[in-house]
C-alpha cells in the first residue's frame, strides 16, 4: 500500500468555487485511476494548520501505481489550473 498526502494553503485569488471544484475533481479520481482505492479531501481541521487550510488523502495499491497517477490525464488537467493557487506540501509513505 502507498498513501499520498497534501495540503494547501489557498493564495488570495482562489475562490470558494475554486475550492469546491477541486474537491469534487479530486474525489472523480477514484474510480478513474487504476490502483487507487481511496480518496478523503476536504477542510483542514487541525488548530496547527500552519496555513494549510485544504487536505486530503489518497490510498494506492501501490508504489508503481502512484507513479502512473502522477501523469495521468485526469490529474495533469488538475494540477494545470489549481497549481497558480495554491502552496502546496506532500507526504508519501509506504505501508
Amino acid at each position: 500500500m502507498f498513501i499520498h498526502i497534501f495540503g494547501f494553503r489557498w493564495r488570495s485569488e482562489a475562490t470558494e468555487a475554486d475550492v469546491a471544484r477541486a474537491t469534487r475533481e479530486i474525489l472523480a479520481f477514484k474510480g478513474t485511476i487504476p490502483g487507487l482505492h481511496e480518496v478523503v479531501v476536504g477542510p483542514n481541521l487541525s488548530e496547527r494548520d500552519q496555513g494549510y487550510t485544504f487536505g486530503g488523502c489518497m490510498q494506492f495499491a501501490s508504489r508503481a501505481a502512484f507513479y502512473a497517477y502522477v501523469p495521468h490525464p485526469a490529474h495533469t488537467a488538475l494540477l494545470e489550473w489549481l497549481v497558480p493557487l495554491i502552496d502546496a506540501v506532500e507526504i508519501d509513505l509506504e505501508a
